[in-house]
């Protein structure tokens, strides 16, 4: 992985998450390795309304995660409307230490590397059954309160986990903007280093 984005990581990595937050946690860790333990390998689709901010962080890092301690993952995101990988967002990501290859139009797609040889994540805007998505059934990893309490139905998904972060949009065009957006990378990474450290994998 790029160096700064491995020292981000190993920063992250002593975090200490609060007993609230590991409860939370637990579902998301017991489905993952559960399709570990079936010799299957798991897809996680995170979802907010606008598949913009949150959802789009929540796909990067815990792809990056899972690849780091070597869990093998299909790591998705979508929303109920279509509107863009928000630029604060993937200027958060670029901050982050990954590598981000923009797109253009109204809903670019960014192609996201955490290494030069490992697989990227194309991050666009998407609702939660676009083509992109497809392949099999998933867990819903639900992000935001929003699409959580408006989506009592999700094509494909075989399981529900409601993991829900608050919105970094509520400081944009502040000066606690950039701050307040890898505050909530910063989180989510955490998290899901954590989730991904605890799978047991095969000896």
């Amino acid at each position: 992985m790029y160096p700064e984005l491995l020292e981000r990581i190993h920063a992250l990595r002593v975090a200490t998450l609060h007993s609230t937050r590991l409860e939370v946690l637990q579902p998301l860790i017991a489905y993952v390795q559960a399709k570990v333990d079936a010799d299957t390998r798991a897809r996680l689709n995170f979802i907010c309304t606008h598949n913009s901010r949150r959802s789009q962080f929540s796909q990067i890092w815990a792809q990056t995660a899972a690849d780091y301690f070597g869990v093998p993952v299909v790591c998705l995101s979508g929303g109920v409307e279509v509107t863009a990988f928000n630029e604060r967002a993937v200027a958060s990501t670029e901050r982050s230490g990954f590598e981000v290859e923009h797109g253009s139009g109204p809903n670019p797609v960014y192609v996201v590397r955490h290494s030069s040889d490992g697989e990227a994540v194309r991050a666009f805007s998407k609702v939660v059954d676009d083509p992109a998505n497809a392949g099999g059934p998933f867990a819903a990893v639900m992000t935001c309160a929003h699409a959580d309490e408006h989506c009592p139905f999700i094509p494909d998904a075989e399981a529900r986990v409601t993991v829900r972060y608050e919105d970094p949009k509520a400081f944009d065009d502040t000066p606690e903007e950039a701050v307040r957006y890898d505050e909530r990378s910063d989180q989510i990474a955490s998290e899901m280093l954590y989730v991904f450290s605890q799978i047991n994998l095969p000896s």
